[in-house]
């Protein structure tokens, strides 16, 4: 049986391949693809693929600005049997060759403004073959697949052969590749169109990058698995996308993505009337954020959990939507394992805080050439441990606390950033808070909140730490606390909480 990913996407677009599958959003002149497109002009991708006589599951490293070319381009290295290695546009030069050095991809694909330094990291790492895309449909890519044929029969592949490896983020340490098979991704897909009930007519707004699990994986995966056209933004904007909502039903977004609509008042129950489907991931939704859409819009945010390793792991409910918690990630989905343990490895009873650690088929087959770091992120009894710290009540509901390279120790207590953040966000004024840890000559570490104030509210440190230390136990209370326009944030849009704590790490130097 062939277990390549792309022929069970395939299997699935609609029977009229004539039918629109993406239509982009932010162009001045819309550009409208079929199925029939899909199909064809990744055929002519994995075509051109073929003719270089590449070694079976050769990695494509692809670094290129979003478009429809570029999720064809994943779609031809599936159907070749080759490996797709997906990286982030704002890699550069130092990022890129460490990339380069440990994949050692037989090709490499990016945006023609980088082609000159790319290719010579790539060259001089022994890839042979260097390609550009642009994100209008320009570039070598392109120019060399036109010349072969539109016809292609998927490459066979068993469940546990690689699809893709995911660079982790690398803020402890060098950036681990995470291999998933097409197993791992197929039954995830299968899993969460079962658990967000994808209907015949789905329309989903994707105004996520492709470069992650979450726009490549869960949006995109969604639609195909569905036969859903796709409302497809290359850069996300707001008040175009709410234009939209009339037109679709099924929305994906990352928190920062409704913080923003938010600020727009064309947002509205009315606007929202069509859609069936909101989802937030990628990074923690703030309770007020969740409260505040419900009250905008009426409808309720799903939140889920998942990882670059494990794709999605829990899900809120999709019915009934007041079964959806704020502040939680939701119930383990169908198939897969969650589970909370002591740093001794000890079962923790309901609701108590530990390391998260699951297991599934969703769960992905090792760090890419890490055999040791991959034997040690796994338990004796082959669950993965997430490094996320949190809790399971009684109904199975998880909350993640934070992340266990998080942690703070201050004097030998252990304290958690997520739960000093929510006292703080709950504050008058406050917008939202990022709590880190950093070096001191007593305690060992000392609890430091940088934070971002409403518009117009006038915040003062000092003030909010005094308020602190009526509400929290005394060694969790900042012993600084900064007042900032704005956290850095990946292009997911989490906290770099790795950054804060290298901009304060002399705060307390003696």
């Amino acid at each position: 049986m062939n277990s390549n990913l792309y022929s069970a996407l395939r299997a699935a677009f609609p029977a009229d391949l004539d039918s629109t599958a993406i239509e982009t959003a932010d162009a001045a002149q819309p550009r409208y693809y079929t199925w029939r497109d899909l199909e064809r002009g990744s055929a002519m991708i994995a075509n051109l693929l073929a003719s270089l006589e590449l070694p079976p599951a050769s990695r494509v490293a692809v670094q290129t600005e979003k478009s429809v070319e570029a999720l064809m381009l994943y779609l031809a290295v599936l159907r070749s049997g080759h490996v797709f290695l997906p990286l982030n546009t704002a890699y550069q030069a130092g990022e890129i060759e460490y990339f380069v050095g440990n994949a050692e991809p037989a090709v490499v694909v990016c945006s023609e403004k980088n082609f000159g330094w790319v290719s010579t990291i790539a060259f001089k790492a022994g890839t042979k073959h260097v390609y550009t895309l642009g994100e209008h449909g320009t570039g070598t890519l392109l120019d060399r697949a036109a010349f072969q044929p539109d016809q292609h029969t998927p490459v066979p592949r068993a469940v546990d052969d690689l699809a893709a490896i995911l660079y982790t983020s690398g803020t402890t340490g060098r950036s681990k590749g995470a291999m998933l098979t097409h197993g791992n991704l197929l039954s995830n897909a299968k899993v969460l169109k079962d658990a967000w009930a994808w209907q015949p007519g789905d329309v989903l707004i994707h105004a996520l990058p492709i470069f992650h699990v979450h726009g490549l994986f869960v949006a995109t995966h969604g639609a195909l698995l569905n036969g859903s056209k796709m409302i497809w933004f290359g850069r996300f904007d707001p008040r175009a996308a709410i234009a939209r909502f009339a037109e679709a039903s099924v929305f994906m977004g990352v928190p920062t993505l409704y913080v923003r609509m938010l600020a727009e008042a064309a947002l509205t129950p009315q606007a929202c009337e069509h859609m069936r489907l909101f989802i937030s991931g990628s990074a923690p939704l703030l309770t007020e954020t969740f409260n505040d859409w419900r009250a905008r819009t009426g409808h309720t945010i799903l939140e889920r959990y998942g990882m670059s390793e494990t794709v999605m792991l829990t899900s809120n409910p999709y019915r009934p939507e007041s079964a959806r918690r704020g502040g939680t990630v939701g119930l383990a989905l169908p198939g897969v394992g969650v589970r909370v343990r002591d740093d001794k490895g000890h079962p923790l009873a309901t609701g108590e805080i530990g390391g998260i650690e699951v297991r599934g088929p969703n769960v992905f087959k090792g760090y890419w050439r890490m055999p040791e770091k991959t034997a040690d992120e796994f338990t004796t009894d082959l669950w993965f441990k997430t490094g996320d710290v949190g809790r399971i009540d009684a109904d199975g509901y998880v909350t993640i606390v934070g992340r266990s390279k998080d942690l703070i120790i201050s004097g030998g207590y252990n304290v958690y950033p997520a739960e000093i953040e929510g006292v703080i966000n709950d504050l008058p004024g406050v917008a939202e808070s990022a709590v880190v840890g950093v070096p001191h000559p007593d305690f060992g570490e000392a609890v430091v909140a940088v934070v971002v104030a409403k518009p117009g509210a006038a915040l003062d440190g000092r003030e909010i730490a005094a308020t602190l230390k009526g509400r929290i136990a005394n060694f969790k209370v900042p012993k600084q606390t900064f007042v900032v326009a704005d956290l850095p944030r990946n292009a997911m849009g989490k906290v770099q909480k790795n950054l804060l704590r290298e901009q304060h790490k002399a705060l307390f130097a003696a």
